[in-house]
């Protein structure tokens, strides 16, 4: 046993003896104060202390990519669904406000969705997804949440065109909700609509709001048609011409309802002969 320990002191000698050395030098390290001592205890230290940070960077180099990227996926699947959740919110909104206008009891409402429309000439339409299958004729009133949008022209079994106020060929009976002024609303192409044949006398106000009125033999009375913007009154004339802000933005207008009426027969033909009996006199 002594021998073999012999053998292995013979074979590691060198070995064990820089050990014991380091070890004394360590321990005299340990025990010494002096300022020099210190000095290379404290670069020591800090060399240390780098190697240390040096080496627990990279791992956390690592992490932080990855955490970044899984960051970057959960930011854009939430602004997914942030978009789709407020585009449900305003469709809900605008169901609601349709829902709330067909349960109305003044009339009966059958609900359009608009498949096409245009905007860009002057006799502008829409086209919606009823038809005659539905009830719908002509020249039946076509009408939105926010207001008077139109009335049909054309229509066949399962579709239909309906003329927008925006158009040079409409004109509506209308009338001030505030003074019940009375007059005729029209469009000239321009960005407004134009409610015309109002005295300069007459008390119309900007911020007025313009109603379809009860002289309509074709609008049911009452429909929000726009907001007054501004009354002018040219040289010399005896009318105001009166700018009208529509309540229907018509570039956004996905849902509508159809009013289901028809003009009174009776009271169309009485009022044509009246006319034909003035012009004879």
């Amino acid at each position: 046993m002594i021998k073999r320990l012999y053998d292995i002191f013979r074979a590691f000698k060198e070995y064990l003896l820089a050990g014991s050395l380091i070890a004394v030098s360590l321990a005299l390290l340990a025990l010494n104060d002096t300022r020099q001592i210190r000095s290379i205890r404290s670069h020591a230290v800090v060399a240390v202390g780098v190697l240390q940070g040096v080496v627990n960077t990279n791992p956390a180099y690592f992490n932080l990519r990855q955490e970044n990227a899984a960051l970057r996926d959960m930011n854009v699947a939430l602004s997914d669904e942030v978009s789709r959740l407020r585009e449900a919110r305003l469709e809900n909104i605008r169901l609601r406000e349709l829902v709330g206008l067909q349960q109305k009891p003044a009339h009966h409402y059958r609900s359009a969705t608009v498949v096409g429309k245009s905007l860009q000439l002057l006799r502008n339409t829409v086209t919606l997804d009823v038809g005659e299958r539905d009830g719908v004729r002509v020249p039946m009133p076509i009408v939105s949440e926010s207001g008077l949008v139109g009335k049909i022209i054309f229509t066949e079994s399962r579709y239909s065109v309906g003329q927008i106020l925006l158009n040079r060929d409409v004109r509506v009976s209308a009338k001030v909700q505030r003074s019940r002024v009375d007059g005729i609303i029209q469009w000239d192409g321009g960005e407004t609509l134009i409610l015309r044949n109002v005295a300069k006398s007459l008390d119309v106000q900007p911020g007025d709001v313009v109603i379809t009125s009860d002289y309509s033999s074709l609008f049911p009375p009452g429909i929000k048609i726009g907001t007054v913007l501004a009354s002018t009154l040219a040289p010399g004339s005896l009318f105001r011409s009166i700018d009208v802000a529509p309540s229907v933005d018509f570039a956004r207008l996905e849902e509508v309802f159809v009013v289901l009426s028809t003009p009174d027969s009776a009271r169309l033909a009485l009022e044509g002969r009246a006319k034909s009996y003035s012009g004879e006199q």
